[in-house]
């Protein structure tokens, strides 16, 4: 392949992508309808539209507005800071997310009662606050999480164990959660890709990987992805545009071969490589790969909870669940690719790239389906994936810790399982001693014992018994006959009946020992032996 003449970044012509993937969100202007009353004239109001069958959205009612205003450009950074000569506005130091005094203008947040149960009893005392989407990025609300006792654990520092189990419990309560609001959250069947096996673009991120874990072990971030993060941060932080613009087309067709053959040999030049084609390629990496960054299948959820115009506090509450649900492998690359936006956006007077333009650029890049939607859908789609990134970006320092009471769910898991771990060898090695014990008794089952080990050991339980472990109960453990009739509440109900009757036996025990306490005092002559007797009845000489 002919190599292509180097230019410069600072040579190259401004030229801006042509894509629809990369281009900003178009702007709705204003009609001349009538707005309704609760609507803001600086603010997006998403339509009244509601999911009526899976996979697909409800077309909005003819008196619904759907409209995304033009809202002036203000020169306002990412921190809510002005451009001098503008207004001043309270702002927070970004080390400032975990304090106890909780300024004025900044609102409490708590990882320690469940996220569900808070809405639910938010609702029952109609006692949730709304808000309006704003373009403006100082206008979201600042969140102060108290340290708990245990202090905040990151996903990172999790075992992969435990992190399995935080997915799992954050599912259930994203479930709940959406329920609070009589949002049904389904998982929308999208059009599976299968990606390639080698190279770069198109390939998916565990196997990214596993091909990348052979030179570090301990990568979480594809070392590619890494590589175009340096570019950028190099010489192109302060570029105006930087993701706005596309680089030389002839150019990135050709790293992009290279990337994908030389790659993985070290073999590429990245000295060549201009920060314009490394953010170029960097928006390609993610728009090509199998299945999005972000569960795109979870949209129609959070567009129905965004129609009920709730508060930023509620918005984060489900992002936080839907960011502890994603694979390891996704989240650590969309906590990576925050960081890096942000060092973009701290550089927002220069380069022009405010939070709203990153996400508004990023988003179609980030949530994407391939299924076919009409134009309004995927208007709607894309003007909520963006507004989910720049939730993203705003609250990033406290997006990746695990909530408190999640934490306080698998550890309680954990302690189950070791003390199931602990008690079932006892148990299976008391129930092999009473089948021998039955077998050798039984001229029937006498047979058996000649049998050979393996046989013996099939023989342990009996046909139709499975043995059911509740370790929060007294009664631990229980041999269960089954048949046809057997239900789930008939087994509950056996373990309660077991449990009251221990602790009858247990009360009763608790009485003779202090009768037997007792008679020892009084009669110091007798034996502790013929107290006892005595006490339970069974002695009667007295």
């Amino acid at each position: 392949m002919n190599e292509l003449p180097r230019e410069t970044c600072d040579n190259h012509t401004n030229q801006l992508d042509g894509t629809q993937e990369e281009r900003e969100l178009p702007r709705v202007t204003k009609t001349s309808g009538s707005m309704p009353d609760d609507a803001s004239p600086n603010s997006t109001t998403l339509s009244d539209a509601s999911q009526d069958k899976e996979g697909s959205f409800a077309v909005p009612r003819s008196d619904s507005v759907a409209l995304l205003e033009t809202i002036p450009d203000l020169p306002v950074h990412s921190n809510g800071s002005p451009e001098p000569g503008q207004p001043v506005q309270n702002s927070m130091n970004d080390d400032d997310y975990l304090v106890k005094n909780i300024p004025p203008e900044a609102e409490e947040l708590s990882f320690e009662v469940s996220y569900s149960e808070m809405v639910t009893e938010a609702l029952k005392r109609n006692k949730l606050k709304k808000s309006e989407i704003k373009k403006e990025d100082y206008v979201l609300t600042k969140f102060i999480v108290q340290k708990t006792r245990f202090g905040l654990t990151e996903a990172g520092d999790l075992s992969a164990e435990d992190m399995k189990k935080i997915r799992h419990l954050s599912l259930i309560e994203l479930t709940a959660f959406f329920d609070a609001f009589g949002i049904q959250l389904k998982r929308n069947k999208t059009e599976k890709v299968k990606g390639r096996d080698n190279g770069i673009f198109g390939v998916p991120l565990a196997v990214l990987l596993d091909s990348d874990r052979k030179k570090d072990p301990g990568v979480k971030v594809p070392l590619v992805l890494q590589k175009f993060f340096e570019k950028v941060e190099e010489s192109g932080l302060e570029s105006e545009g930087i993701f706005r613009l596309s680089g030389c087309t002839a150019k990135v067709k050709q790293y992009r071969e290279e990337l994908d053959a030389k790659f993985n040999a070290d073999k590429f030049k990245w000295d060549k490589m201009c920060h314009r084609e490394a953010a170029v390629m960097l928006k390609a990496f993610f728009r090509e790969l199998p299945t999005s960054l972000f569960p795109v299948e979870y949209i129609p959820a959070f567009i129905s909870l965004m129609e009920r115009g709730p508060h930023v506090k509620v918005q984060f509450q489900a992002l936080h669940l839907m960011v502890m649900a994603l694979p390891d492998a996704n989240r650590d690359t969309a906590q990576a690719l925050m960081t890096f936006f942000n060092k973009v956006i701290a550089n927002e007077s220069k380069n022009r790239m405010s939070m709203w333009n990153i996400s508004t650029v990023m988003a179609p890049n980030l949530f994407f389906s391939r299924s076919k939607h009409s134009d309004y859908e995927e208007l709607l789609l894309a003007n909520t994936a963006a507004h989910i990134i720049r939730l993203m970006l705003k609250y990033q320092k406290i997006l990746w810790k695990v909530p408190s009471f999640l934490i306080t769910q698998v550890r309680r898991m954990n302690e189950a399982t070791m003390l199931l771990k602990k008690q079932l060898p006892s148990v299976r090695k008391l129930l092999r001693r009473k089948t021998l014990e039955r077998e050798t008794t039984s001229p029937k089952t006498s047979k058996v014992l000649q049998k050979s080990p393996s046989a013996r050991r099939m023989s342990d339980v009996p046909e139709g018994v499975i043995r059911v472990h509740a370790p929060l109960l007294s009664k631990v453990s229980m041999a269960i006959q089954l048949n046809n009739q057997t239900k789930a509440k008939d087994i509950l109900a056996k373990f309660q009946y077991e449990n009251r009757v221990l602790h009858r036996q247990l009360a009763v025990l608790y009485f003779l020992n202090r009768k037997w306490v007792e008679k020892e005092k009084t009669e110091a002559n007798r034996s502790p032996k013929h107290v006892l007797l005595v006490a339970i009845g069974l002695d009667t000489s007295m």
